[in-house]
């Protein structure tokens, strides 16, 4: 890979980059977790190994331990405008998800899956044929919705 994808905060004292010649896939999560951070209707985000992800600048950083599951979510936001970049949680470690509205070229994204939409707030339209789960997707199913 010779190219780079870049992206950060709305006020660019966080920013990062991807070596990808490609962007990636994108997916929506309707969990109520992604309503509350994002203060949407979801969560819009991709997902890379952690150390293809280079950060410029210190992003805050809040962790959540569901008191349900035991794990960790680790959030990294700007500091200063409070956009949130990425975050790691323990239920996947050496993987980074980071907010894909951050992208420098975001209106480029295609979202190849939804996931959680039990939670879907009425109204929103996924399209036909865009694979979805109630909750969270099967690891492999997942793997091949954003591989396609």
């Amino acid at each position: 890979m010779t190219g780079t994808i870049e992206g950060g905060c709305r006020c660019g004292r966080v920013r990062y980059r991807v070596a990808a010649d490609d962007l990636p896939k994108a997916y929506a999560c309707h969990c109520l977790d992604c309503q509350t951070w994002s203060g949407s209707a979801f969560s819009v985000q991709f997902i890379l190994p952690e150390d293809q992800l280079e950060v410029t600048g210190e992003p805050a950083l809040y962790e959540r331990t569901s008191p349900e599951s035991g794990r960790t979510s680790r959030q990294r936001a700007c500091p200063v405008c409070f956009t949130r970049v990425f975050n790691t949680n323990s239920a996947r470690p050496g993987l980074a998800v980071v907010r894909a509205g951050t992208l420098d070229r975001s209106d480029e994204l295609t979202l190849a899956a939804h996931i959680w939409t039990r939670r879907k707030m009425g109204g929103i339209v996924i399209p036909e044929g865009v694979p979805t789960w109630p909750e969270g997707a099967p690891p492999a199913d997942f793997v091949a919705a954003l591989s396609r």
